[in-house]
Protein backbone atom coordinates (compact mmCIF):
# COMPACT_ATOMS: atom_id res chain seq x y z
CA UNK A 1 0.00 0.00 0.00
CA UNK A 2 2.85 2.33 0.88
CA UNK A 3 4.58 1.61 -2.43
CA UNK A 4 1.41 2.46 -4.38
CA UNK A 5 1.07 5.73 -2.49
CA UNK A 6 4.71 6.57 -3.15
CA UNK A 7 4.34 5.80 -6.85
CA UNK A 8 1.25 8.02 -7.00
CA UNK A 9 3.20 10.89 -5.45
CA UNK A 10 6.02 10.39 -7.96
CA UNK A 11 3.63 10.50 -10.90
CA UNK A 12 1.97 13.61 -9.48
CA UNK A 13 5.36 15.30 -9.00
CA UNK A 14 6.39 14.44 -12.57
CA UNK A 15 3.16 15.87 -13.92
CA UNK A 16 3.59 19.06 -11.87
CA UNK A 17 7.17 19.33 -13.08
CA UNK A 18 6.16 18.85 -16.71
CA UNK A 19 3.44 21.52 -16.42
CA UNK A 20 5.80 23.98 -14.72
CA UNK A 21 8.53 23.37 -17.30
CA UNK A 22 6.04 23.75 -20.15
CA UNK A 23 4.82 27.07 -18.76
CA UNK A 24 8.41 28.30 -18.59
CA UNK A 25 9.02 27.26 -22.20
CA UNK A 26 5.78 28.97 -23.24
CA UNK A 27 7.02 32.13 -21.55
CA UNK A 28 10.28 31.73 -23.47
CA UNK A 29 8.26 31.71 -26.69
CA UNK A 30 6.49 34.93 -25.69
CA UNK A 31 9.83 36.57 -24.87
CA UNK A 32 11.07 35.65 -28.36
CA UNK A 33 8.04 37.38 -29.84
CA UNK A 34 8.65 40.48 -27.72
CA UNK A 35 12.24 40.69 -28.90
CA UNK A 36 11.37 39.95 -32.54
CA UNK A 37 7.85 41.40 -33.02
CA UNK A 38 8.01 40.71 -36.76
CA UNK A 39 7.01 37.15 -35.82
CA UNK A 40 3.50 38.53 -35.27
CA UNK A 41 3.12 39.90 -38.80
CA UNK A 42 1.02 36.91 -39.88
CA UNK A 43 -1.52 37.45 -37.07
CA UNK A 44 -1.57 41.27 -37.00
CA UNK A 45 -0.94 42.80 -40.43
CA UNK A 46 -2.01 39.85 -42.58
CA UNK A 47 -5.69 39.76 -41.49
CA UNK A 48 -5.95 43.54 -41.91
CA UNK A 49 -4.42 43.37 -45.38
CA UNK A 50 -6.61 40.45 -46.45
CA UNK A 51 -9.85 41.97 -45.15
CA UNK A 52 -9.24 45.31 -46.89
CA UNK A 53 -7.88 43.78 -50.10
CA UNK A 54 -10.51 41.09 -50.64
CA UNK A 55 -13.33 43.42 -49.59
CA UNK A 56 -12.61 45.81 -52.41
CA UNK A 57 -11.64 43.12 -54.93
CA UNK A 58 -14.68 40.85 -54.51
CA UNK A 59 -17.18 42.96 -52.53
CA UNK A 60 -18.90 44.63 -55.48
CA UNK A 61 -18.91 41.51 -57.67
CA UNK A 62 -20.15 39.07 -55.03
CA UNK A 63 -22.47 41.14 -52.81
CA UNK A 64 -22.98 44.46 -54.55
CA UNK A 65 -20.89 46.45 -52.07
CA UNK A 66 -18.27 46.03 -49.38
CA UNK A 67 -20.61 46.23 -46.38
CA UNK A 68 -22.86 43.45 -47.66
CA UNK A 69 -19.80 41.32 -48.42
CA UNK A 70 -18.27 41.52 -44.94
CA UNK A 71 -20.62 38.93 -43.30
CA UNK A 72 -19.40 36.45 -45.91
CA UNK A 73 -15.74 37.52 -45.84
CA UNK A 74 -14.84 38.00 -42.16
CA UNK A 75 -15.44 34.34 -41.14
CA UNK A 76 -13.44 33.19 -44.16
CA UNK A 77 -10.50 35.49 -43.37
CA UNK A 78 -10.60 34.45 -39.70
CA UNK A 79 -10.39 30.75 -40.54
CA UNK A 80 -7.70 31.24 -43.18
CA UNK A 81 -5.56 33.40 -40.88
CA UNK A 82 -5.66 30.96 -37.99
CA UNK A 83 -5.03 27.91 -40.15
CA UNK A 84 -1.99 29.67 -41.62
CA UNK A 85 -0.82 30.65 -38.13
CA UNK A 86 -1.06 26.99 -37.06
CA UNK A 87 1.73 26.11 -39.50
CA UNK A 88 4.17 28.40 -37.65
CA UNK A 89 4.47 25.86 -34.83
CA UNK A 90 5.99 23.25 -37.11
CA UNK A 91 8.26 25.74 -38.89
CA UNK A 92 9.69 27.18 -35.67
CA UNK A 93 10.05 23.71 -34.19
CA UNK A 94 12.05 22.57 -37.20
CA UNK A 95 14.22 25.70 -37.08
CA UNK A 96 14.99 25.19 -33.38
CA UNK A 97 15.91 21.56 -34.02
CA UNK A 98 18.14 22.52 -36.96
CA UNK A 99 19.92 25.16 -34.86
CA UNK A 100 20.58 22.69 -32.06
CA UNK A 101 18.37 24.49 -29.55
CA UNK A 102 16.72 21.24 -28.49
CA UNK A 103 20.11 19.60 -27.98
CA UNK A 104 20.87 22.29 -25.41
CA UNK A 105 17.49 21.72 -23.77
CA UNK A 106 18.43 18.04 -23.31
CA UNK A 107 21.28 19.08 -21.01
CA UNK A 108 18.88 20.94 -18.72
CA UNK A 109 17.03 19.30 -15.80
CA UNK A 110 13.61 19.76 -17.43
CA UNK A 111 10.93 17.42 -18.75
CA UNK A 112 11.88 16.42 -22.29
CA UNK A 113 8.41 17.15 -23.61
CA UNK A 114 8.24 20.69 -22.18
CA UNK A 115 9.85 22.55 -25.16
CA UNK A 116 7.23 21.11 -27.52
CA UNK A 117 4.32 21.61 -25.11
CA UNK A 118 5.48 25.14 -24.31
CA UNK A 119 5.61 26.11 -27.99
CA UNK A 120 2.06 24.85 -28.54
CA UNK A 121 0.82 26.72 -25.47
CA UNK A 122 2.44 29.99 -26.56
CA UNK A 123 0.85 29.74 -29.99
CA UNK A 124 -2.61 30.06 -28.43
CA UNK A 125 -1.74 33.71 -27.72
CA UNK A 126 -1.05 34.17 -31.43
CA UNK A 127 -4.46 32.72 -32.29
CA UNK A 128 -6.19 35.06 -29.83
CA UNK A 129 -4.40 38.05 -31.37
CA UNK A 130 -5.36 36.99 -34.91
CA UNK A 131 -9.00 36.52 -33.90
CA UNK A 132 -9.17 39.92 -32.20
CA UNK A 133 -7.48 41.75 -35.10
CA UNK A 134 -9.75 40.13 -37.71
CA UNK A 135 -12.96 40.99 -35.89
CA UNK A 136 -11.71 44.50 -35.07
CA UNK A 137 -10.84 45.19 -38.71
CA UNK A 138 -14.24 43.96 -39.86
CA UNK A 139 -16.06 46.11 -37.30
CA UNK A 140 -14.02 49.15 -38.34
CA UNK A 141 -15.08 48.59 -41.96
CA UNK A 142 -18.78 48.33 -41.10
CA UNK A 143 -19.25 44.65 -40.26
CA UNK A 144 -22.19 44.10 -37.91
CA UNK A 145 -22.31 40.53 -36.54
CA UNK A 146 -25.93 39.95 -35.59
CA UNK A 147 -24.91 36.91 -33.58
CA UNK A 148 -23.70 39.40 -30.99
CA UNK A 149 -20.98 38.91 -28.44
CA UNK A 150 -22.07 35.31 -27.85
CA UNK A 151 -21.73 34.38 -31.50
CA UNK A 152 -18.37 36.10 -31.92
CA UNK A 153 -16.98 34.59 -28.72
CA UNK A 154 -18.05 31.01 -29.50
CA UNK A 155 -16.87 31.35 -33.11
CA UNK A 156 -13.51 32.67 -31.94
CA UNK A 157 -13.08 29.85 -29.41
CA UNK A 158 -14.04 27.27 -32.03
CA UNK A 159 -11.49 28.50 -34.58
CA UNK A 160 -8.77 28.81 -31.92
CA UNK A 161 -9.43 25.24 -30.79
CA UNK A 162 -9.39 23.94 -34.37
CA UNK A 163 -6.14 25.81 -35.09
CA UNK A 164 -4.57 24.40 -31.91
CA UNK A 165 -5.61 20.86 -32.87
CA UNK A 166 -4.11 21.36 -36.35
CA UNK A 167 -0.89 22.69 -34.82
CA UNK A 168 -0.24 19.15 -33.57
CA UNK A 169 -0.37 17.93 -37.17
CA UNK A 170 2.05 20.62 -38.34
CA UNK A 171 4.26 19.97 -35.31
CA UNK A 172 4.45 16.32 -36.35
CA UNK A 173 5.51 17.18 -39.88
CA UNK A 174 7.89 19.80 -38.51
CA UNK A 175 9.62 17.13 -36.44
CA UNK A 176 9.99 14.66 -39.29
CA UNK A 177 10.78 17.25 -42.01
CA UNK A 178 14.33 17.49 -43.29
CA UNK A 179 14.39 21.30 -43.20
CA UNK A 180 12.25 24.30 -42.33
CA UNK A 181 11.98 25.29 -46.00
CA UNK A 182 10.72 21.87 -47.05
CA UNK A 183 8.16 21.94 -44.25
CA UNK A 184 6.94 25.41 -45.29
CA UNK A 185 6.53 24.33 -48.90
CA UNK A 186 4.68 21.19 -47.88
CA UNK A 187 2.31 23.00 -45.51
CA UNK A 188 1.44 25.68 -48.08
CA UNK A 189 0.80 22.97 -50.67
CA UNK A 190 -1.86 21.56 -48.32
CA UNK A 191 -3.38 24.81 -47.07
CA UNK A 192 -3.74 26.65 -50.38
CA UNK A 193 -6.31 24.30 -51.97
CA UNK A 194 -8.11 23.78 -48.65
CA UNK A 195 -8.62 27.51 -48.06
CA UNK A 196 -9.18 28.77 -51.60
CA UNK A 197 -11.30 25.80 -52.73
CA UNK A 198 -13.81 26.54 -49.99
CA UNK A 199 -16.61 29.01 -49.32
CA UNK A 200 -14.17 31.49 -47.72
CA UNK A 201 -14.55 34.21 -50.35
CA UNK A 202 -17.39 33.24 -52.67
CA UNK A 203 -20.56 31.13 -52.38
CA UNK A 204 -20.24 27.45 -53.25
CA UNK A 205 -22.68 27.95 -56.12
CA UNK A 206 -20.15 30.16 -57.93
CA UNK A 207 -17.72 27.26 -58.40
CA UNK A 208 -17.82 25.11 -61.55
CA UNK A 209 -19.93 22.02 -61.01
CA UNK A 210 -16.94 19.63 -61.20
CA UNK A 211 -15.34 21.48 -58.27
CA UNK A 212 -18.36 21.72 -56.00
CA UNK A 213 -18.04 18.15 -54.71
CA UNK A 214 -14.62 18.98 -53.25
CA UNK A 215 -15.75 22.36 -51.89
CA UNK A 216 -18.76 20.76 -50.18
CA UNK A 217 -16.62 17.97 -48.67
CA UNK A 218 -13.80 20.30 -47.66
CA UNK A 219 -13.61 20.46 -43.82
CA UNK A 220 -12.57 24.11 -44.08
CA UNK A 221 -15.92 24.83 -45.75
CA UNK A 222 -17.75 23.29 -42.78
CA UNK A 223 -15.67 25.28 -40.30
CA UNK A 224 -16.32 28.56 -42.14
CA UNK A 225 -20.03 27.76 -42.33
CA UNK A 226 -20.09 27.14 -38.58
CA UNK A 227 -18.36 30.46 -37.91
CA UNK A 228 -20.72 32.32 -40.26
CA UNK A 229 -23.81 30.94 -38.56
CA UNK A 230 -22.42 31.86 -35.14
CA UNK A 231 -21.28 35.38 -35.97
CA UNK A 232 -24.16 36.34 -38.26
CA UNK A 233 -27.03 34.54 -36.52
CA UNK A 234 -25.76 33.29 -33.15
CA UNK A 235 -26.71 29.73 -34.18
CA UNK A 236 -24.83 26.52 -33.41
CA UNK A 237 -25.37 24.24 -36.40
CA UNK A 238 -24.30 20.76 -37.42
CA UNK A 239 -21.17 22.27 -39.03
CA UNK A 240 -20.10 23.38 -35.56
CA UNK A 241 -20.27 19.82 -34.22
CA UNK A 242 -18.52 18.36 -37.27
CA UNK A 243 -15.67 20.86 -36.83
CA UNK A 244 -15.41 20.10 -33.13
CA UNK A 245 -15.46 16.34 -33.73
CA UNK A 246 -12.80 16.63 -36.43
CA UNK A 247 -10.55 18.58 -34.07
CA UNK A 248 -10.91 15.96 -31.35
CA UNK A 249 -10.02 13.24 -33.86
CA UNK A 250 -6.93 15.19 -34.96
CA UNK A 251 -5.85 15.55 -31.35
CA UNK A 252 -6.44 11.88 -30.57
CA UNK A 253 -4.46 10.78 -33.62
CA UNK A 254 -1.60 13.27 -33.86
CA UNK A 255 -0.78 13.99 -30.22
CA UNK A 256 0.68 10.48 -29.66
CA UNK A 257 2.29 10.48 -33.13
CA UNK A 258 3.91 13.87 -32.54
CA UNK A 259 5.10 12.97 -29.05
CA UNK A 260 6.62 9.72 -30.28
CA UNK A 261 8.37 11.37 -33.23
CA UNK A 262 9.61 14.20 -31.01
CA UNK A 263 10.98 11.87 -28.33
CA UNK A 264 12.76 9.80 -30.97
CA UNK A 265 14.32 12.90 -32.55
CA UNK A 266 15.41 14.48 -29.30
Amino acid sequence: MGNLTEQGHLRHNRLDRMIDNSMVMAYRGLIKVRRTPEQLVDVTLQPVLFVVMFSYIFGGAVAGNVRNYLPLLIPGILVQTLLTAATVTGAQLREDMDKGVFNRFKSLPIARISPLAGALMADVIRYVIATSVTFATGLAMGYRPYGGLFGMSVAGLLVIFVAWSLSWIFAFFGVIAKSASSFTGFSMLILMPLTFLSNAYVPVSSFPRFMRWFVNMNPVTHLISAVRQLTNHGAITVDFWWSLLGSLLFIGLFVPLTLRAYMNKT
